[in-house]
């Protein structure tokens, strides 16, 4: 039989196998990780390793055998490079090659679980996924999504090996909802309290969580089909704000390729300023930056360090609070602004080459910073540089005092920074200055911006209110700006978020005060706008609440993560007909 006659045999049996088989020996790895195991039951579990690496070898190979079409160029390097890694583990697993040889490092579990891994998204991008949005409209994919990763993750977390004393289910699902909802709100320390095996769950959880599983799992579904149903790319557009159906899976790439390449510098960073006193072990180190770039970049909060960066290791240094808010600056100021941003560093950069070489037959595009871009920089702006100078009035004789020179002011810019959904502190929060955590109040509430990894009403949201009481008392019945006006849809979104924003938190607010009467409503209220606008901060009550203010708080998480305004969309149905417009009266406000 030829070659190019292997697709006509009947694999759809066969194709479903290696899916379901990844699936199940997926679970296993779980099982093997999160308990102990004895002799024989680890046997078992190393043989099934090894088959399921086989048939993953075997399926690769035999898809490629019955291709009617050339397949992409990246997906023909992914599957030569993944069944030449699972060889060698098959070969080394099987004692096929020599201790001695330089490939015996892959007898290690780690490089067999990875290679488990990379077996389920291969063959999970396989399966072909159609999301018809009669079923479910993108914001109810959007939120089962954040659900079903909080619900899973909290499983994860109650596994025997991932603490070091155990945890109980309310507290699981309240690490685990922290973590996606990128807060950073704890009741347990993460640093002692879980293991390295419960802190790469959190790790992997705050990733998912910023970026959505929806952002994974649709890219390397495209990565390995090429394409995808229009259904998928109109749901998809509407997740990720893409201005054309055709650009969804290269915006959905972009994303993906500034946050690992970003995490990745940062990494880097942070490893550069550790040194011996933090610890000799290299892989310690290494784990650290990454925890850290990770958590910085996706506005999470979470640290392995019991007093997050104000440990007396780590408060006075420098390099690494600029390196971590830089992170998390970048992370909250939004995708479409990094993109906005670098194609005018592009545009400059080619304008100056051009004009060296002398080259005339130079094409300039005008308004490249748009209209969204110049409202979300100014207003981070406004709020970096004030809330810095506010920060350094506010405590340069409290909080500030133990630190000199430079040194203070750039504690200050970090501590006006991190309330806008970040979560570190390089000061002792508890004692702050009554008028900073008022100040603190006001930029937890305003957070991050749209399309970003932060929470809060958003940056536009703040500046569009502002913008029409401005022309509300100029006697505009408009909001114009750099030549621009404001759609109406945008003030109405606006609006729409900052009530529902103000009512989920004097809600949370109200409850917990009821159920948690001991605790002074100051805190309360820190830890209810704190969770709300996804910050982390907190004036240290969140382990002493009850078990039905925890819950209360998770909600609040829930909703600041995925909006109140989306869960709307979510459960009210659209009206269909809006062909009609009744007669326009005015209604006394003031």
């Amino acid at each position: 039989m030829k070659i190019s006659e292997y697709h006509k045999i009947p694999f759809k049996g066969f194709k479903t196998i290696p899916f379901w088989l990844s699936l199940f020996t997926l679970l296993i790895v779980i099982y093997d990780l999160g308990f102990e195991q004895t002799h024989a039951i680890q046997f078992a579990i190393d043989k099934a390793y090894l088959v399921t690496l086989i048939v993953a070898i075997l399926a690769t190979v035999s898809r490629h055998l019955r291709k009617t079409e050339n397949p992409f160029i990246r997906i023909l390097l992914f599957d030569f490079f993944s069944v030449l890694f699972f060889s060698f583990i098959v070969a080394v697993h099987l004692h096929f090659i020599p201790e001695s040889s330089p490939v015996s490092f892959l007898n290690a579990k780690s490089w067999t679980v990875t290679a488990i891994f990379l077996t389920f998204i291969r063959e999970f991008s396989a399966v072909q996924l159609d999301i018809k949005r009669t079923v479910l409209n993108p914001a109810q994919l959007f939120i089962i999504s954040f659900l079903s990763i909080i619900i899973l993750g909290g499983f994860l977390l109650l596994l025997p090996r991932a603490t070091i004393s155990g945890i109980s289910l309310i507290d699981a699902l309240f690490t685990s909802t922290s973590a996606v909802c990128v807060t950073g709100l704890t009741v347990m320390d993460t640093g002692t309290q879980f293991t390295v095996l419960g802190q790469t769950i959190i790790l992997i959880l705050i990733q998912v969580g910023g970026l959505g599983i929806m952002t994974f799992a649709s890219y390397f579904s495209y990565f390995f089909k090429g394409g995808s149903s229009f259904e998928n790319q109109l749901i998809l557009s509407d997740i990720t704000s893409s201005k054309k159906i055709g650009e969804v899976f290269d915006v959905l790439k972009k994303i993906l390729l500034v946050t690992f390449y970003i995490e990745g510098l940062g990494a880097i960073l942070i490893y550069l300023t550790l040194d011996s006193r933090f610890s000799d072990s290299i892989t310690e180190k290494i784990f650290f930056a990454v925890f850290h770039s990770i958590s910085s970049f996706c506005n999470a909060g979470f640290s392995t360090l019991p007093n997050s960066l104000y440990e007396q290791a780590f408060r006075f240094n420098y390099p690494m609070h600029i390196i971590i808010a830089a992170l998390f600056i970048i992370g909250g100021i939004g995708f479409p602004i990094v993109f906005n941003l670098y194609r005018v560093m592009k545009q400059i950069v080619a304008g100056r080459i051009y004009a060296l070489l002398n080259i005339k037959e130079y094409t300039y595009t005008p308004w490249l910073i748009n209209l969204n871009s110049r409202i979300v920089l100014i207003t981070s702006l406004i709020l970096t540089l004030s809330g810095t100078v506010l920060f350094y009035f506010f405590e340069q004789n409290n909080t500030l005092a133990e630190h000199h020179g430079i040194g203070k002011w750039i504690t200050a810019f970090f501590g006006a920074t991190t309330p806008r959904t970040a979560g570190f502190n390089t000061v002792n929060t508890a004692s702050l200055h009554f008028s900073t955590i008022m100040f603190i109040f006001l930029l937890m509430w305003i957070g991050a911006s749209p399309i970003s990894t932060g929470g809060g009403i958003k940056t536009s949201t703040f500046a569009i209110a502002t913008m029409n009481f401005i022309s509300l008392a100029k006697g505009k019945n408009r909001i114009e700006v750099f030549r621009r006006e404001i759609a109406d849809i945008s003030v109405r979104r606006a609006f729409a978020i900052i009530s529902l924003s103000l009512i989920v938190i004097g809600m949370s607010i109200f409850l917990i005060a009821f159920f948690d009467s001991e605790k002074d409503l100051m805190s309360i209220a820190f830890e209810s706008f704190s969770a709300y606008s996804t910050v982390g901060l907190s004036l240290g009550i969140t382990a002493g609440l009850s078990s039905i203010s925890k819950l209360i708080i998770m909600v609040v998480m829930f909703i600041g993560r995925v909006s109140m305004l989306t869960l709307l969309i979510a459960l009210v149905a659209k009206v269909k007909h809006k062909a009609y417009q009744y007669p326009g009266e005015e209604i006394i406000i003031n």
